[in-house]
């Protein structure tokens, strides 16, 4: 959720207008749009550069989960990784626009861990792909991008941890 739908939200829960604090978050909330906005589509545009990369780096760095009896072994396994990789990076294109990791955690870190670890696949593997994912999408952003992009990254590493 957004700063604005926040703070709209907890204003109307007290029946109150929002204050001059939540108003200069909103304020600075709009002073970021623009590069929020070109974080996000940078992201978006490189899917499949990043998704290419990120899996190249994890195979590199743990090749035992693409030999036979990993979790990525075969082209069936291999796709469902390449798509979870593009759905994490478009989690942290939601987190990034709206200002806040809220998104991430709502709609793709509830429950991640449960259902992967029923299906078996090791959460250290995880936080190291998500890791993988991190460095693949920072390298395509300016340090400035990057540094406002990577606490994103940082979240996702955290809950597969």
């Amino acid at each position: 959720m957004s700063v604005i739908s926040q703070v709209i939200l907890r204003s109307d829960d007290e029946l109150r207008y929002p204050s001059a604090g939540e108003m200069k978050s909103i304020e600075a909330f709009f002073q970021t749009g623009e590069q929020r906005t070109r974080i996000a589509e940078t992201l978006t545009n490189n899917e499949r550069k990043i998704v290419q990369e990120a899996s190249k780096q994890l195979w590199r760095k743990r090749p035992d989960f693409i030999s036979p009896g990993g979790n990525a072994y075969g082209d069936k396994q291999r796709a469902l990784c390449l798509r979870d990789y593009g759905w994490y990076l478009r989690l942290v294109t939601y987190g990034v626009l709206a200002g806040n990791k809220e998104p991430i955690e709502t709609i793709g870190v509830i429950g991640a861990r449960e259902m992967y670890n029923a299906l078996g696949v090791p959460m250290p593997g995880m936080a190291e792909a998500m890791r993988c994912l991190k460095g693949a999408s920072l390298d395509l952003l300016s340090d400035e991008d990057a540094t406002v992009a990577s606490p994103y990254f940082d979240y996702l590493v955290q809950a597969m941890s």
